[in-house]
């Protein structure tokens, strides 16, 4: 393992690039913790954590992340594609929708269980990007590494933020899953690129800057609401 000068400089930048290819991926896992009791939510997110660095690390290792990417993308594409699909057109009305999901559940594990198993695979789905992205800026394993650890790190920072303001907005439930929904639509197209059945790829401006504008256009819309209630009261 050699170490010179720039490597820090690269970590540093691998840390804002994970953060920034993560942003998306914060939301996910922000929605899929809440659906938890509080006491839980710091607990599955660490799991999460500590498995994300697992994954990572395999793939660096053994290479898979050459391995079945347009796959993984497809995989991730439906299962995010159904779950805005389930919040809006499931049974529960508008009021009862806007609550926090609460965990369910899953295959035969408990809820706390089944939440950080969808918070792993979920991980992965994202993880495949970033990776991809690490090296092709550096070829030291312990670079791309130690970036991306510290990049999931921040990444847990923010989902801790995001829940704490769905929390006291909970119309924003809403615009997460508008914002799940789109993250979903560019997996799926980013699938048909790679294999070829479109030419066009979504710019990175418009995959992140979409994202942005859900999520602001979601917060000023939960402000808003606030104050009706707050007048009606």
């Amino acid at each position: 393992m050699t170490f010179e000068g720039y490597d820090f400089l690269v970590i540093l930048l691998l840390v804002l690039l994970e953060g920034l290819l993560s942003a998306d991926n914060a939301v996910v896992l922000a929605v899929l913790a809440l659906g938890l009791p509080k006491h839980q939510r710091k607990r599955a997110l660490r799991y999460g954590i500590v498995g994300a660095f697992a994954f990572r690390s395999l793939a660096l290792i053994f290479g898979l992340y050459m391995i079945g990417v347009s796959l993984v993308k497809l995989a991730g594409a439906i299962y995010l594609l159904y779950l805005p699909f389930r919040h809006f057109f499931g049974e529960r009305d508008s009021e009862d929708r806007r609550s926090v999901p609460q965990a369910r559940p899953w295959l035969g594990m408990s809820p706390f269980w089944a939440t950080v198993v969808k918070v792993e695979l979920t991980d992965i789905v994202f993880a495949v990007d970033s990776i991809v992205v690490a090296v092709a800026i550096s070829q030291k394993t312990w670079v791309v590494l130690t970036g991306g650890v510290l990049g999931i790190i921040a990444m847990r920072l923010v989902i801790g933020q995001l829940l704490t303001v769905v929390e006291r907005y909970p119309v924003l439930v809403d615009g997460a899953f508008v914002i799940i929904a789109w993250v979903g639509a560019r997996l799926l197209l980013q699938y048909l690129h790679q294999v070829g059945l479109i030419a066009w790829e979504v710019p990175e401006w418009l995959g992140y800057g979409l994202i942005v504008v859900i999520f602001l256009a979601a917060l000023a819309w939960a402000r808003i609401d606030e104050r009706k209630k707050g007048r009606a009261a």
